[in-house]
């Protein structure tokens, strides 16, 4: 007949022993006790119905090449569906798009590698059995000023007309501004510049002898500056 080994009772590792009638740990589990019954109790109380949005969402502002979150605070029971769009598209959770729950009421979306593109509004969708609601902010992008592009140097022959284009950038939209030779282009019928929202372009008509030089434009915000040169040679 085998018989059973004898249970041997091994001491618990230093240090993980408890001792019951130590104050300390009667206070550590009369703590744990009222956090579960008050978790208990607030998860009772929840009523079933619609989502509600409890603190809207507020416009953000992002930066270029940073990130922006948009958050708000709901109640919904049972746990709702979340969507997230932008300007009527629906956002996919992913490396650009961050759904993210911080706490059982907070729903949040993080919009990663700010670009000028981001600019929009965000809505954000909650569902559950008993009904839906929505709510909208805007993401407003700052981006320094850039000259994407710069003018090209050309040369033509006596009274062509010249176009010199430059690529521009920047939110807020950046001033822009046309120099020849380091002085500033005094503007008139011949020789003129438009601004765009993508491009500048400075016009010479009739181009003379004299308009032969380097040319300069610039682009300025308060995120930053830059410039770009161009040489015009007339024959």
């Amino acid at each position: 007949v085998c018989q059973a080994a004898p249970r041997i009772k091994t001491a618990p590792p230093p240090g993980c022993a408890l001792n019951i009638n130590d104050p300390q740990v009667q206070e550590a589990a009369i703590r744990i006790q009222a956090s579960y019954r008050g978790h208990r109790s607030r998860k009772e109380l929840r009523e079933k119905g619609p989502p509600k949005v409890l603190q809207p969402l507020t416009d953000v502002l992002l930066l270029e090449g940073s990130a922006a979150k948009l958050e708000c605070r709901v109640s919904a029971f049972p746990d709702p569906f979340i969507v997230w769009s932008k300007d009527g598209r629906e956002l996919k959770d992913g490396p650009k798009y961050r759904y993210v729950f911080e706490d059982p009421d907070v729903v949040a979306l993080v919009v990663c590698d700010g670009v000028l593109g981001d600019l929009g509004q965000y809505t954000v969708k909650i569902k559950n059995p008993f009904g839906e609601t929505s709510d909208s902010a805007c993401i407003m992008v700052e981006v320094p000023a850039k000259i994407a592009k710069g003018p090209d140097s050309v040369k033509v022959k006596r009274g062509s007309m010249v176009k010199l284009r430059a690529e521009i950038s920047g939110e807020p939209a950046p001033d822009v501004g046309w120099l020849k030779d380091g002085d500033d282009i005094n503007e008139d019928d011949r020789v003129y510049f438009d601004v765009g929202d993508t491009d500048t372009i400075l016009t010479i008509k009739n181009a003379h002898l004299a308009d032969t030089g380097k040319y300069e434009v610039f682009v300025e915000n308060k995120l930053g500056v830059d410039q770009s040169f161009a040489r015009l040679d007339i024959l």
